[in-house]
């Protein structure tokens, strides 16, 4: 589901297989956790190996948003597919954070 790495005042969360309801509440209180601890600048998502997202993911990104801004930091989204792209887009995340696609 994810593996978190740590890196100087970095946060990276990489994600795989299906973020949905159940997923994202996972995430969210290990990425939060980590939030706490660690205290990054910068925190991204890497979501070169997700499958599917919903409007949970949705709301996953948007909380880590508010989050990681609180702290005054940024948010950044890497390696996402098209389809998950245009989701993030259709709502809104585009004017929160840099995405990056997973073209190569």
């Amino acid at each position: 589901m994810l593996r978190l790495e740590n890196d100087n005042d970095r946060l990276t969360v990489f994600l795989y297989g299906e973020i949905d309801h159940h997923a994202a509440r996972t995430i969210r209180e290990e990425v939060d956790a980590n939030l706490q601890r660690s205290l990054p600048k910068r925190l991204i998502f890497n979501f070169r190996d997700v499958t599917f997202m919903d409007s949970s993911g949705v709301g996953l990104i948007m909380g880590r948003y508010k989050l990681i801004r609180s702290m005054g930091g940024e948010i950044q989204i890497r390696g996402a597919k098209p389809q998950i792209i245009q989701i993030m887009r259709m709502a809104g995340l585009d004017k929160l954070a840099e995405i990056e696609d997973g073209e190569d």
